[in-house]
């Protein structure tokens, strides 16, 4: 495992901003593989107002940039309840989104933030960090199992 580290603090406005941007648009992207475009365009735009309904102070969302020992932003997370328990179940947390920038990537960085996410979540009272994986992100899919994560359901499609 690599012994990078980063330390998480939370995202500025104009941070928030630019990754909520940024994570629609990938979002979108990998939705328009099975929906018309406009309609990716929405439902992401529809899923950040769903589990953020105030933004960045939305209760119980962490909104965190990462940055290296250098003090660089290296990445970022977003970390919160996890949407698929049962009301009043509060002791599973998931991690909505995990970005590393480009010129970071393949250093170690995506398995580092992916550690202090789960620091977080530990130190939250949460016993348990899930997430979603779009099928077709393979390097992402790759970091999770390099990390210990094993797949807990998996949904399958064809268009036909």
């Amino acid at each position: 495992m690599d012994d990078r580290t980063v330390q998480l603090r939370r995202m500025t406005p104009a941070e928030y901003e630019t990754a909520t941007e940024r994570r629609e648009a990938e979002t979108a992207r990998e939705l328009a593989a099975f929906l018309p475009a406009e309609l990716a365009r929405e439902r992401a735009r529809k899923g950040t107002a769903r589990f953020l309904p105030d933004g960045p102070d939305t209760a119980g969302h962490h909104l965190v940039v990462a940055q290296d020992a250098a003090g660089r932003v290296v990445g970022d997370a977003w970390i919160g309840p996890d949407p698929r328990t049962a009301a009043g179940d509060e002791h599973a947390a998931w991690l909505y989104d995990l970005h590393v920038e480009p010129e970071f990537r393949r250093r170690g960085f995506g398995s580092a933030i992916l550690r202090a996410a789960e620091a977080l979540t530990a130190r939250e009272g949460w016993t348990a960090l899930g997430l979603n994986v779009f099928g077709g992100n393979e390097a992402a899919i790759a970091l999770y199992r390099a990390n210990g994560y094993q797949v807990a359901a998996m949904a399958l499609r064809k268009t036909v």
